[in-house]
């Protein structure tokens, strides 16, 4: 798939470039988006420069991986990276971090629910699904704002840094969005 842009009240979603390296390796030197995400720590700079000018076109081009930088709609700086990746039978993972100084303006739930949108409509998702570490509460407060559920906790359910931690699973459906589902769900009773 060719980047493309997707646009909310606020927000403009599109592709990183080789232009937003300084800005990713500034962002990514926040000891919160080293410990919560799985980043390498340290950051240097080649991680940046590997993240802007390979691991994003790449999962663009061969329809693994589609990270967007996020800005304001009507201009200014990146305030957050999200991202849909390992697909497999219909469901996609839905992964990001924000910028310090832009948390808690909610950038990053409109940021999901556009993007859970363009899952469900182009891509033809059945299911989105949102991991975060035991403990990494604004990540959760994220997903459920943005109307996914909170399913769980999977043991060992997350690599991170060579070791793997137990994490929060979410789901989101399009039901959940209101959107029609490309096959029909019967929820469990009882």
């Amino acid at each position: 798939m060719e980047p493309l842009t997707l646009t909310t009240e606020r927000l403009r979603l599109r592709a990183f470039t080789a232009d937003d390296t300084d800005l990713v390796y500034a962002v990514c030197q926040d000891p919160d988006i080293q410990r919560w995400t799985t980043i390498p720590s340290p950051y240097e700079r080649r991680h940046a420069e590997d993240f802007t000018g390979r691991l994003v076109p790449d999962g663009w081009r061969n329809d693994t991986e589609y990270t967007f930088a996020v800005q304001p709609r009507d201009g200014g700086p990146v305030v957050a990276a999200i991202s849909l990746h390992h697909p497999r039978s219909g469901t996609w993972e839905v992964g990001f971090w924000t910028a310090k100084e832009h948390r808690g303006r909610g950038y990053m739930a409109e940021a999901m629910t556009a993007l859970a949108h363009f899952a469900f409509t182009a891509l033809d998702a059945v299911r989105l699904e949102w991991r975060a570490e035991v403990g990494n509460t604004a990540s959760r407060a994220v997903a459920e704002k943005a109307g996914a559920v909170v399913e769980g906790v999977l043991r060992g359910g997350l690599l991170n840094k060579g070791t793997l931690r137990d994490c929060w699973i979410g789901g989101l459906l399009p039901s959940d969005l209101g959107l029609p589902g490309a096959h029909p769900y019967l929820p469990a009773r009882g």
